[in-house]
């Protein structure tokens, strides 16, 4: 490594250092326990794990398991790029090493483990309820979190945006499920 690339690899170290105590900093004054914005995240943590393990399909766990860690998976990583990017923003955190946690982790993973539960036990589209659920999450659940600002778009970012990340999260999900599927049936 040349030194020009040493110092920029120092400099861009330092940087995220400093941002990662700003946003502590910033944490502990508007998002710590101490704040209501907090439990209500904790909520969302916490109450769709409750449900998942009361309607989980005991028969389908591993299958629907497998598919929401991969939901969360492309979830968490198109969420930390977008805040790294400044194109979105999460300003009260559950943690404030893991922005967004609450959504990527929990929430959003488990209402598409639900729905593709649901559409394997009644042969219905998993597809058609899956959009659905997009739609509702991008144009119903994410303008409340907007309004409550619980969470904030910025640079041309909107709905239709989520709506189509969101889309595109359940089908490559569900085509790496499938794969995985067929080898194991080899």
């Amino acid at each position: 490594m040349d030194q020009n690339q040493e110092v920029l690899l120092a400099e861009i170290r330092e940087q995220a250092r400093r941002t990662y105590e700003l946003g502590l900093d910033y944490w502990k004054e508007y998002s710590s326990i101490n704040d209501l914005q907090f439990w209500i995240i904790v909520l969302m943590v916490i109450v769709p794990l409750v449900i998942l393990l009361i309607k989980i399909d005991t028969k389908d766990t591993l299958l629907l398991a497998f598919y929401g860690l991969n939901y969360h998976v492309w979830f968490a990583y198109t969420n930390s790029a977008g805040i790294k990017m400044g194109l979105w923003e999460y300003p009260f955190e559950l943690l404030p090493i893991l922005p967004s946690f609450a959504l990527d982790a929990s929430l959003v993973p488990v209402c598409y483990m639900l729905v593709y539960q649901w559409t394997l036990n009644h042969k219905k589209s998993f597809y058609f309820y899956s959009t659905l659920l997009s739609g509702i999450l991008a144009f119903v659940f994410k303008p409340i979190l907007v309004y409550f600002n619980f969470f904030r778009m910025f640079d041309g970012i909107n709905y239709l945006h989520l709506f189509l990340f969101y889309i595109g999260f359940f089908l490559v999900s569900k085509g790496v499920t499938n794969i995985f599927l067929k080898i194991q049936k080899k």
